[in-house]
């Protein structure tokens, strides 16, 4: 164990003595740590900064302008960069400062070197402050020692964060910055080179712990991770530092660099585990100001080294030490006691008989070695004379203030108050050595400026060089990358995650560090609100380019230059001519049959419906506005509407029509069957509608809203909820339906009313349409154009189903537009009389009511519809059972002038008595003159009057004698008696479905009747009126029924059975009401043209003839 007082001492005389603590040698190794046995020699921490110390002395005492008439002295001993002997050379600072104040005024004996003695030893004056020691951990000790004797002491390479803190170094001041500065400088640098994964290693003890900590701290405020953490000692054994390479290489390849808050030996130690290890090039090393741009760091490890980036404190070369420093000479430089022991390290030689000779050097040193060689001046050359100033400045204000215009010391300073001096430090501003201002903040810790620099191979020295590569001053980082990436071809990647691209976030797994993440995309609507959060943009709203915020997305609405627009527009415009010119001819033609018989009222009514269904196209595809909303709820349910309940309304009538014709004979005739009547039901059906919408209109007041149907879309669209489009379309849907049943049931009408089966076809295709829109709408985002063609084609099968096939007549078949291409024959011919039963099926009376088509040579009359109408009679028929008798009927309707009703008069036109006229082979002649005894009257009882019956007009022939059933007289009949013809009354609903037949194919015989034309027309219209037909036609056939009843149940069953069938297929038979009286000429086929058949009393009818037979 080294004693205390054996270890050498530098003194320097003066009127004021200043400490020095200077590591002039290593500190101990691990296994010498407890003899405080220093190690080798050192130059640049030891020799030079104890020359450094009598330099600026030098200089001190030599200016007149600082400390005048003051000489400053030193102090200075080593302190092995150890803490215990930085310790115990303190302890001797203090012993000698109390020895030195001691006052023995009672004559105590002193001992000396262990003998009493009356004499004190030599004194020595205190030190009025210290300079260092160089390491953190080391200053804390001796500061912990010096502040209990209120000694300051000023450091100028100790940056620890702790020594900040003056409630517990309140003595410590320094001419460096702290390591908070420097850590936040290596932070910079990691960030510069996006470096977020890295390990990191410091020297066990307080510059590395607190170094660290601060490192650390600023970098989890940065994001930066810390793969591995260890520390170590700087004079630790091989195993220790191979075994933290073995853990820093567990975390390659992603952790690649390593940041070293460590002392210069501990990097040293580090570099040579890598050469043992073989390990080179694998880590990019980043160095604190330990390392900085010290040689003896990398000396003989230069490669592992290569590429290093470390920090050095920025101070300018002392070029005046230079000076100083290489003229020293071994013989000469005899103030220094650890000078000659330098020399011999420096040199490798040894100096034969010194005390310090060194015998494991075999070459003698001659004393002319150059210091030149291979010299490098201490990279904190210039803090030590800068502390060295500092504490000199504040010895200057100290004395100006105690001792003002006092040469040398005063009372004041003798000896020096350390308390007071502290204060005047802590004050003292000063240029240093370098040119930059020296002064201390209220913690006592200077302004940090840092030099970057950078080991790399120089080709034009031919060795390793620290290379300035930049700089950090005052927390700007100035770096240049083209000089650190001079030897490089790509830099270093040290990161766990690669960043995350655009439109990414990072996904910290769990358990891993936050540098540690899983990108993760964020969804179509999301945007990246930092790295690690995703948010979603509100509706109508969507992330820009950058994917950093949302932008408003663009309306979208139906254009009118889509394909679609266009396409629904030139159809709703063809529509809309096509139905005009349908218009424009249906009302040019308003009275023509084809119109008339198509109930024309609900005609107009349809073809405005289909109108306003080609108007709603344009109210769908504009713009959304207050005004388009309105017109679209309004239109798109009411033009619906109005054809539905039209085509409801008519094929209701004609249904209740049909269906009267089933019922029993004296059935009151079917209600509302006036055109009219059909006109209030269809407006009543429209009105319906029109409250649902309305009521819908007030209940949701239409207007524009955004529609929502994708996230990346927004529409603009009128406000319809599902009730608003379902209700309004629901109740055209009820109209739809009724009429396609109305449609179904009235599919087999005849050929010349085949218009039921052109709404039945309208309402089937009707329903397919509607259909296939449900589905769509609801299921699709094509509501408007899907709505816009389904109510195009619906009108559209609706105008070209009902209307093309009466235009074509109109426009292309005139000839057709004529009644009688509208009704059967008007003409019922009854035979009445004895004779055999005829067969059930028989088609020998087939042309009784055929019409004269294409016989214009025949001398019969023509009536005004077309119709070729002959009332004959055959010559004189034998009275009795088997008998030829032919009784001609002419069946009348008309309306009573009491209660409205409808009747069918029968009345016998022929008398089977009188002998007929002169017959020819053509037919009968008629009397152009003169009246016959039985001419009878007939009345003009057309349905189009709704007076009583006209004005009767005389038939100018015989008559035979009337006969008439008993069943079927009616005794409250008004005509006259004069004739023999008995009048029959009664109600007949059904009178065209039931007569109406197919009539013969083959020529009949024209037969020419002797009866003068008749100059009185009675006529009626098929579907246009309320049913007389069919009231005279039901009381026929209960007239024929009970006649074929009386003769044999076996012709009855066979009636029956035909009529029932007849009655489903049979809507509009012949007439005998209409043009009857203005027909002269015979019917082709009639009876009266056959020679006598025999006469019966049965009545024998076939229900595909329209004809009967009594």
């Amino acid at each position: 164990q080294v004693r205390a007082s054996a270890r050498s001492v530098a003194r320097m005389d003066g009127d004021v003595i200043i400490g020095a603590l200077f590591s002039v040698h290593h500190q101990p190794s691990a296994e010498r740590v407890a003899d405080r046995k220093c190690g080798d020699v050192r130059e640049q921490y030891g020799i030079q900064r104890v020359e450094a110390m009598f330099y600026t002395l030098d200089r001190i005492n030599a200016d007149q302008n600082l400390l005048p008439n003051i000489t400053l002295g030193c102090e200075i001993r080593d302190s092995c960069w150890h803490s215990s002997v930085a310790l115990e050379q303190s302890i001797e600072f203090i012993r000698d400062s109390l020895i030195s104040i001691r006052d023995d005024k009672d004559g105590s004996k002193w001992c000396i070197d262990g003998t009493p003695s009356n004499q004190p030893p030599p004194t020595k004056k205190p030190i009025a402050g210290v300079i260092g020691p160089g390491s953190s951990s080391v200053a804390i000790q001796v500061q912990n020692l010096l502040q209990l004797f209120n000694i300051p002491q000023i450091a100028y390479s100790a940056t620890s964060i702790d020594l900040s803190d003056k409630t517990l170094f309140k003595y410590f001041l320094r001419v460096v910055p702290s390591d908070t500065l420097q850590a936040r400088a290596m932070l910079d640098i990691i960030k510069h080179y996006n470096w977020t994964y890295v390990s990191a290693v410091h020297t066990e003890g307080n510059y590395g712990e607190s170094g660290m900590e601060a490192f650390k701290e600023l970098a989890a405020e940065e994001g930066l991770c810390i793969a591995h953490s260890d520390k170590i000692y700087s004079n630790a054994g091989e195993k220790h530092f191979d075994r933290l390479l073995r853990k820093l290489r567990e975390r390659l390849p992603k952790a690649r660099v390593v940041l070293c808050f460590c002392e210069g030996m501990t990097v040293r130690g580090l570099l040579m585990a890598m050469r043992r290890r073989g390990v080179s090039g694998e880590f990019q090393l980043i160095g604190s100001d330990g390392w900085a741009d010290r040689d003896e760091v990398v000396e003989g490890y230069e490669q592992e080294a290569d590429g290093g980036i470390t920090m050095k404190l920025q101070t300018e070369e002392v070029q005046s030490f230079n000076d100083y420093f290489l003229k020293l000479r071994l013989d000469t430089n005899t103030r220094n006691p650890w000078f000659a022991e330098f020399w011999q390290y420096r040199f490798q030689c040894r100096i034969p008989g010194h005390p310090q000779e060194n015998h494991n050097y075999q070459k003698i040193c001659t004393g002319n070695e150059s210091l030149k060689d291979n010299y490098v001046q201490d990279s904190k050359m210039g803090f030590v004379i800068n502390a060295i100033y500092a504490m000199a400045h504040g010895l200057h204000d100290m004395h100006k203030e105690l001792c003002p215009d006092h040469v040398g010391l005063c009372e004041a300073m003798d000896p020096i108050d350390g308390s007071k001096l502290l204060d005047y430090l802590l004050k003292t501003s000063f240029t240093g050595v370098s040119g930059e201002e020296i002064y201390f903040d209220v913690n006592g810790d200077s302004p940090g400026r840092y030099d970057i620099m950078n080991l790399q191979y120089v080709e034009e020295l031919g060795r390793y060089h620290y290379i300035n590569v930049g700089s950090w001053h005052k927390g700007l980082l100035s770096i240049s990358d083209y000089k650190l990436m001079t030897n490089r071809t790509e830099m270093v990647r040290s990161v766990c995650s690669e960043p995350c691209s655009k439109g990414q976030i990072k996904v910290i797994r769990k358990g891993e560090v936050s540098c540690c993440w899983i990108c993760t995309t964020c969804k179509d609507n999301e945007y990246v609100q930092d790295e690690f959060t995703c948010r979603a943009c509100d509706l109508g709203w969507w992330p820009d380019d950058e994917l950093a915020e949302c932008k408003p997305l663009p309306l979208k609405y139906l254009e009118w230059s889509s394909v679609e627009s266009i396409i629904a527009v030139v159809f709703s415009c063809l529509g809309i001519l096509v139905t005009l010119f349908v218009t424009f001819i249906f009302i040019q033609y308003r009275d023509t049959p084809v119109v008339k018989s198509s109930s024309r009222e609900l005609c107009y009514i349809i073809l405005a419906g289909i109108f306003l269904g080609y108007i709603c196209p344009f109210t769908l595809i504009a713009r959304p506005t207050v005004i388009s909303c309105y017109l679209q709820r309004l239109l798109v349910g009411l033009s619906s509407a109005m054809c539905y309940s039209a085509l409801a309304t008519k094929t209701n009538r004609i249904a209740r029509i049909l269906a009267g014709s089933k019922k029993k004979i004296c059935t009151r005739k079917p209600r509302f069957m006036s055109a009219w009547a059909q006109v209030v039901i269809a407006f009543i059906l429209i009105s319906l509608q029109l409250a649902v919408v309305v009521t819908l209109i007030v209940l949701e007041p239409p207007e524009p809203v955004k529609s929502y149907p994708s996230i990346r879309e927004v529409y603009i669209i009128c406000n319809t909820s599902n009730v608003g489009v379902v209700a309004p379309l629901g109740y055209n849907g009820l109209l739809i339906m009724s009429c396609t049943y109305y449609a179904f049931k009235t599919r087999n009408v005849p050929a010349n009313f085949n218009e039921a089966k052109y709404i039945a076809f309208t309402m089937y295709t009707t329903c397919i349409i509607w259909l296939a829109f449900v589905p769509i709408y609801f299921g699709s985002n094509y509501k408007i154009i899907t709505t816009s063609f389904s109510v195009s084609f619906s009108v559209t099968v609706a105008l070209g189903c009902m209307f093309t096939p009466k235009m074509y007549i109109i426009i292309a078949k005139p000839e057709r537009n004529v009644r009688s291409a509208f009704t059967t024959s008007d003409v019922v011919r009854m035979h009445v009389g004895d004779g055999k039963v005829a067969p059930c099926q028989s088609n020998s009376i087939l042309n009784m009511f055929r019409r004269k088509k294409k016989n214009n040579n025949t001398t019969g009359s023509t009536n005004p519809n077309g119709k070729s109408v002959s009332w004959s009679e055959s010559g004189a028929r034998p009275q009795g059972r088997g008998s030829s008798v032919f009784h001609r009927l002419s069946v009348h309707v008309r309306r009573q002038a009491v209660g409205q009703s409808q009747t069918a008069v029968i009345r016998p036109l022929t008398n089977a008595s009188q002998p007929p006229e002169s017959e020819h082979d053509a037919g009968l002649n008629t009397a152009p003159n003169g009246s016959h005894p039985d001419d009878k009257d007939l009345y003009n009882l057309s349905e189009g009057h709704d007076g009583g019956p006209q004005h009767p007009t005389t038939h100018e022939r015989g008559v035979p004698p009337s006969y008439s059933p008993p069943n079927l007289i009616d005794h409250s009949t008004d005509y006259p008696q004069g004739g023999p013809v008995d009048t029959l009354s009664s109600t007949v609903p059904d009178f065209d479905q039931f007569v109406f037949g197919t009539g013969n194919k083959s020529s009949p015989v024209a037969y020419k009747s002797s009866a003068n034309q008749l100059p009185l027309s009675l006529q009626g219209e098929a579907f246009t009126e309320e049913g007389s037909e069919m009231e005279a036609l039901n009381l026929i056939q209960g007239f024929l029924c009970e006649s074929a009843t009386q003769e044999e149940e076996e012709e009855e069953e066979c009636v029956e059975e035909e009529l029932a069938q007849s009655k489903l297929t049979l809507l509009t038979p012949p007439s005998p009401f209409r043009d009857s009286l203005q027909s002269g000429g015979s019917i082709p086929g009639s009876p009266g043209s056959d020679n006598n058949p025999p006469f019966t009393q049965n009545m024998n009818y076939t229900p595909k003839q329209s004809s009967f037979t009594l």
